[in-house]
């Protein structure tokens, strides 16, 4: 006689102990992102999604980038991420009265409230109009090493900056991101937790190296 239908379905040991730790894991960044909506200073972490070409900084490039921007900014100025929001965390912590606004593809970033802005390099303008020329400083990292990305997201940072712009991408591109922004390689070489094969540089249209001491 056959057995019942619930035997039928019962899992191994090996899968039934992997499903359960997915299920715990699951349930732990659910209540992590439910904290970080009631306490908006609580650090939220992500992994990275290699498919949307995600690759985190590592801390020491984070804090770099952070005091470089909190250096180049007045107090109650704006600042806007554009595809890297490794920075929004330690940046929201430490930037006292500052504006931070993400511009992200990743709708996970959604738990930041107001502070994101869903954004697809691909549809480079279609972001508030009411943005334009807002923000004292515009931070981008595109997501891919293409003409094509480095250009739409180029339209986005003249879009929304009055005037400084921060730029980490590939140094293979370093042609292309001076004639579209006219940004300069600056000393200070950005690295990512996991290391990359393409090698990696900051650029900005000002004195960016100097904000770093």
């Amino acid at each position: 006689m056959c057995e019942s239908d619930d035997d039928d379905l019962q899992l191994c040991p090996t899968t039934l102990a992997a499903l359960n730790e997915f299920l715990k894991e699951k349930e732990e960044r659910e209540n992590q992102l439910k904290c970080s909506l009631e306490n908006p200073n609580l650090d939220v972490s992500f992994d990275e999604d290699w498919q949307l070409s995600q690759f985190w900084y590592d801390d020491k490039t984070t804090d770099t980038l952070v005091k470089g921007a909190i250096n180049c900014t007045e107090p109650t100025g704006k600042i806007a991420l554009i595809s890297c929001p490794t920075l929004y965390n330690k940046l929201k912590k430490y930037c006292g009265d500052r504006q931070v606004t993400l511009f992200e593809y990743d709708v996970r970033f959604k738990v930041y409230d107001s502070d994101f802005v869903p954004y697809d390099y691909k549809f480079p303008l279609n972001i508030p109009r009411e943005m334009s020329n807002l923000y004292d400083l515009v931070i981008a990292d595109p997501p891919f090493l293409s003409d094509e990305c480095l250009t739409k997201t180029a339209l986005t940072m003249k879009f929304l900056a009055k005037k400084n712009i921060v730029l980490c991408t590939g140094t293979i591109m370093s042609e292309l991101a001076e004639r579209l922004l006219d940004v300069k390689i600056c000393n200070f070489v950005p690295h990512h937790r996991n290391n990359l094969a393409n090698e990696f540089s900051c650029y900005s249209n000002f004195d960016f190296d100097k904000m770093l001491k």
